[in-house]
């Protein structure tokens, strides 16, 4: 991660894999600047300028949270024309911001004693990881822990590209934490994003209450926040997903995360997401607390929590932020914890589309139009 402002931050720690594509979109033409009851001109600029070179039916679904009062905006790109829809209530994938829900059940197992922050994983488990170095789920949390991006039994050169987790299953990561694993660098000294770590935390955390990921999600924190349409099961929203797209507009395949669910497999709407935002803004949540305090300094401009990165803003107040990618989505939740203000952007943008960096300056550009004058 380069070290910069975040008004002009562009890296995605989000994106699930990497990839490109030689599509190529008309821009088109601004059907939302006469419709902007509910966001100001400023804000119907912004989202059409950022939104212009997507593909034909590419949706966006905004929250804009202000001193903690919702508004939602949908837009698609229909015959080359930006509109506004209403699809608050429409599904998308939200690919790695699924990293801070994992973290929170995390959070939540260590404040009722369950498990402790600083506890070695191996210690909760009846198998033998091969590592002399240990591993603590703090580490796993904050991507300290040393592990690579993905594991070394997963290829994604021989995997399915349009689905590329859907056969690494529980016997695949087990094989690997047994007889594969090595690590990059010394557990607890250097950040280095790891989907694998965050996969690692959500299964071991399933196997430390004997209760299934989507279990836990369900019954820690979707019921507690009234998240109905949110999962990490497909079958349970199908008929309310927004199909992703490709770079070139063609529909993508939903991808299937297996047993490394807790880095990327969680479906949500942008008013779902907006409850899940409007309890982070209470500071008498232990649980949501424990995963926005600073827990390792990656530069000056960034530090980390549980899950949630810690962004420096020009203007010196801070943000809780992440990110998210997969073959058919981009996404994007910031969030000012002391003014209360926020923006959740869910997209059918393909994280392979050349433009897909527009979701996180969008959102960014978004929050600044928030801020008292």
């Amino acid at each position: 991660m380069k070290n910069r402002m975040i008004k002009y931050l562009t890296v995605t720690i989000g994106v699930i894999v990497s990839g490109c594509s030689n599509g190529q979109t008309t821009t088109a033409i601004n059907g939302i600047q006469n419709t902007t009851k509910g966001i100001t001109q400023e804000q119907s600029e912004l989202i059409f300028n950022n939104t212009k070179t997507f593909p034909n039916n590419t949706q966006l679904s905004i929250a804009l949270i202000k001193n903690g009062e919702v508004d939602f905006v949908g837009v698609k790109r229909t015959d080359d024309t930006i509109r506004r829809i209403e699809n608050f209530r429409e599904v998308f994938e939200i690919g790695s911001i699924t990293k801070v829900f994992t973290a929170t059940l995390l959070s939540d197992l260590v404040n009722n004693q369950t498990l402790e922050l600083d506890g070695n994983i191996q210690d909760y488990v009846d198998f033998k990881i091969k590592l002399e170095e240990g591993i603590t789920f703090k580490e796993l949390a904050n991507h300290t822990s040393g592990l690579p991006r993905l594991p070394s039994n997963l290829n994604l050169m021989l995997a399915d590209r349009d689905n590329p987790y859907k056969d690494y299953d529980e016997e695949k990561l087990k094989e690997y934490l047994t007889t594969e694993i090595q690590l990059g660098q010394e557990p607890g000294v250097k950040y280095e994003y790891s989907n694998l770590g965050a996969g690692i935390l959500g299964f071991e955390l399933a196997l430390i209450t004997n209760t299934p990921y989507e279990s836990l999600l369900q019954e820690k924190i979707f019921q507690k926040y009234k998240m109905s349409n949110s999962t990490s099961e497909r079958e349970r929203i199908e008929s309310k997903l927004v199909k992703g797209l490709k770079p070139n507009g063609k529909e993508a395949p939903n991808w299937d995360f297996g047993a490394l669910a807790g880095a990327g497999a969680i479906f949500s709407t942008a008013e779902d997401l907006s409850k899940f935002a409007l309890a982070q803004f209470d500071n008498r949540n232990t649980e949501l607390a424990l995963t926005q305090a600073p827990t390792f300094k990656i530069n000056d401009n960034m530090q980390i929590g549980l899950g949630w990165h810690i962004l420096q803003r020009k203007n010196g107040r801070e943000l809780i932020w992440h990110n998210g990618g997969t073959g058919g989505y981009t996404s994007s939740m910031a969030l000012d914890l002391e003014n209360k203000n926020g923006i959740i952007i869910l997209s059918n943008v393909s994280a392979f589309n050349p433009n897909m960096r527009h979701i996180d300056q969008l959102c960014f550009a978004l929050i600044d139009t928030l801020d008292n004058k």
